[in-house]
């Protein structure tokens, strides 16, 4: 019983830690800034993902009404001459709206700060990149999101299973899979057809690297709840399996959702798949 216990303690805490690093290291994560101008420290954070059904606004908490604000974008990734926007004070707030894009079109921008003559550049000699996507039903969001959730819940659950000579791993093995193929392999596309109106772009048909690892996610455990079936000391190799499809599932989480997704092509229309960078380009 104790084993049970520290077994699914661990899983929840290492679930937790992963779910955490997802948030903060996708390229949809908010690009926060600290710094000062003149004695007066400005800090806050700009947007990297909006919905395509309004302008992308750009909010800056500054009270010193001495500083004024322009915010500088363009499409990306294109060599369009950037666009200056003047922002507009709203008592302690400056705020301005970057128009909206197509589906999966993204922009880069930064804001410059200026007071007493003095300028600031935020991020500092960067500019975020932001996507624009289609609204997703809070239903299916939430659905989608506990499902994978609960995959990588029960996919270290199991691997530890493995590890440990549980008798749950045939069961364990089979809730993990279930999980990823709801989760996955139904929800995910749906979710991905409201927000970039293509249910996959993955391999064979892109190169979506969130499709592609949730395929070599799913195909693992597919592999690890066949052999896992009569797991046992005569069959080493059911449990090493499941050990080896945690791991990858530990891998895949790693790597930050999002990070090559889907791009509207603006010279063609299409929807190509390019790295989202966490900053856009040095711009000059």
């Amino acid at each position: 019983m104790k084993r049970v216990i520290l077994l699914w303690i661990l899983a929840f805490i290492l679930t937790g830690v992963f779910l955490v690093w997802q948030k903060m290291s996708g390229p949809t994560y908010e690009k926060r800034f600290d710094t000062e101008l003149v004695g007066t420290r400005i800090k806050g954070e700009l947007l990297r993902t909006h919905s395509i059904n309004a302008d992308m606004p750009v909010t800056i908490h500054v009270p010193d009404d001495a500083v004024s604000a322009t915010v500088i974008w363009r499409r990306f990734p294109t060599d369009d001459p950037w666009t200056k926007l003047p922002m507009v004070r709203d008592g302690e707030v400056l705020r301005s709206l970057i128009p909206r894009q197509g589906m999966a079109g993204k922009v880069e921008y930064h804001v410059e700060l200026t007071k007493d003559g003095q300028k600031v550049e935020v991020p500092m000699g960067e500019a975020a990149v932001a996507r624009f996507k289609g609204d997703v039903p809070n239903t299916i969001l939430m659905l989608h999101i506990f499902a994978i959730v609960m995959a990588f819940l029960f996919s270290t659950g199991a691997g530890f299973e493995a590890l440990t000579n549980g008798s749950a791993l045939k069961v364990l093995s089979r809730i993990t899979l279930g999980f990823i193929v709801v989760g996955g392999l139904i929800l995910g596309p749906i979710v991905q057809k409201h927000a970039f109106d293509a249910y996959w772009t993955g391999w064979p048909l892109g190169e979506d690297l969130t499709d592609n690892k949730l395929a070599v996610g799913a195909l693992l455990w597919l592999i690890a709840v066949i052999r896992s079936r009569n797991a046992g000391p005569g069959n080493p190799a059911g449990k090493w399996w499941a050990v080896a499809a945690m791991l990858v599932i530990f891998v895949i989480f790693s790597i930050p959702h999002s990070i090559h997704g889907s791009t509207l092509d603006y010279e063609s229309g299409e929807h190509i798949q390019v790295m989202v960078e966490t900053v856009g380009r040095l711009f000059g």
